[in-house]
């Protein structure tokens, strides 16, 4: 967050939804949930990501009530707390003091919680799913899902016998024209859908040195590293690129970025995804040793066993390729569907087709100054609301997210090993590649086991 972004300003941009309406909670305590029964929700990771999804999909809404924060950094869980505490007191809203922790499973043990937003880095995201799950509380998940199949499979296990609601994160499902996009699509109206060509912005080719130096005050850095390899602190992995493209804690914009556009193409055509493949490609890491070591450039072929192709590439390659070139507008993600009778093209921000009926529908929205299609996007707390009261179904099921998170892990693993991948989504493996399926399964380090 910008440091010149005042607190008053923070919390009267959180107040003010997309007609500019003033949406204030009407809440007699945070601690009890009153006559509308409301969700009581806690937050654990309050960086950059958290805060700002704190502030857009959640402070706002009357149908719930944020009492908790989480986070191994001391001066980011004051602060959330002091936006909360302060958004309830300008609103006029009668609220007990936002609780803090440092640690997650304190915050689990609050029975008063009954949902989590967990938005950390990847390599805490399954862990404190499965966790919030055996305490019962409904989970919203910031993408990419996370690193070890293995661990997945638990998550399952754990959902349905806890009776707990799930929420991944990749918002674009709520966007209003890839909704129409969807509905086109599944509707057929450009034919059987033969491939898919996905593209994402690329990740960071350069590193940065990785100084040792002493840990901050304000920061539990054993706690961050959790169940990762403990390796010497420097400020550079501990920051936002650190825990993005550090290999001990993700797999880099593959998963990072791929994870919203790969989730688009799961959404809408699931049906020809979720079996198994086989996986070539190409890809490039920075030099060995570096402090940044996860892939930055990629261009992966998927070849599906009921003759679906996808072509997965990040965007400098798509534009070489290209996999971009039937576009007037380039965004650098994007996922295109290739149909018997054409093609649709839907970005974060833009929608195209080689059909002209279908081409004025698609941009049949309000505009940018820039020509860009606005959407609304800050619904997906809402949407969570709904799915935890059982108004809604899922909006973006865990099944689904195994899916789109695996494409991401199985183009790593093929470029980092270099040769042909073959994923049995029946088994959970890769067939006969023992080197492959390590590269799917991390080993947690003691204490924070599952």
């Amino acid at each position: 967050m910008n440091q010149n972004f005042s607190r008053r300003h923070f919390i009267r941009n959180a107040s003010i939804g997309i007609s500019g309406a003033i949406v204030v909670p009407t809440i007699l305590s945070s601690c009890a949930k009153g006559a509308n029964d409301r969700i009581l929700i806690g937050h654990i990771g309050v960086g950059s990501r958290g805060t700002t999804e704190l502030l857009n999909y959640f402070l706002p809404l009357r149908e719930a009530n944020n009492i908790a924060v989480c986070d191994v950094f001391r001066d980011k869980r004051e602060k959330a707390a002091e936006y909360i505490n302060n958004f309830y007191k300008e609103n006029k809203v009668k609220s007990d003091p936002c609780l803090v922790y440092s640690d997650y499973e304190e915050l689990l043990q609050n029975k008063e919680i009954d949902a989590v937003h967990i938005t950390t880095p990847d390599h805490w995201h399954i862990q404190m799913a499965i966790k919030a799950a055996r305490a019962g509380k409904h989970i919203m998940l910031a993408k990419p899902l996370g690193l070890s199949y293995p661990e997945y499979k638990i998550l399952i296990k754990e959902l349905n016998k806890n009776d707990v609601r799930f929420h991944y994160g990749p918002q674009q499902r709520t966007y209003d024209h890839l909704k129409l996009g969807y509905d086109i699509i599944r509707d057929g109206k450009i034919g059987e859908i033969e491939r898919v060509d996905v593209w994402a912005p690329e990740g960071q080719s350069v590193s940065p040195p990785c100084n040792e130096a002493s840990v901050p005050d304000d920061l539990d850095y054993e706690r961050w590293i959790g169940p990762a390899p403990m390796r010497p602190y420097c400020p550079e992995r501990t920051k936002n690129l650190g825990s993005w493209f550090i290999n001990d804690y993700s797999i880099g914009w593959l998963a990072g970025w791929g994870a919203h556009p790969l989730d688009i193409m799961v959404w809408i055509v699931k049906e020809k995804v979720k079996g198994g493949y086989t996986v070539t490609g190409t890809g490039k890491i920075p030099p060995s040793g570096s402090l940044f070591d996860t892939v930055y450039s990629w261009d992966v072929a998927f070849a599906y066993r009921n003759g679906f192709d996808l072509h997965f590439s990040s965007f400098e390659v798509a534009r070489q390729n290209g996999m971009i070139g039937n576009r007037k507008v380039e965004e650098s993600n994007g996922t295109t569907f290739y149909g018997s009778k054409g093609w649709i093209s839907l970005s974060r921000r833009s929608a195209e087709s080689n059909i002209s009926e279908i081409h004025d529908k698609l941009n049949n929205f309000p505009k940018t100054k820039d020509g860009y299609i606005s959407s609304e996007n800050n619904t997906m707390g809402r949407r969570f609301i709904s799915v935890v009261r059982e108004k809604e179904k899922e909006l973006c099921p865990l099944d689904e997210a195994i899916i789109s998170d695996t494409i991401s892990h199985m183009g790593n693993i093929a470029i980092r090993t270099g040769r042909k991948i073959t994923w049995d989504p029946k088994q959970g493996q890769v067939v006969d590649d023992s080197e492959a399926n390590n590269l799917y399964s991390r080993e947690m380090r003691s204490p924070y086991l599952i």
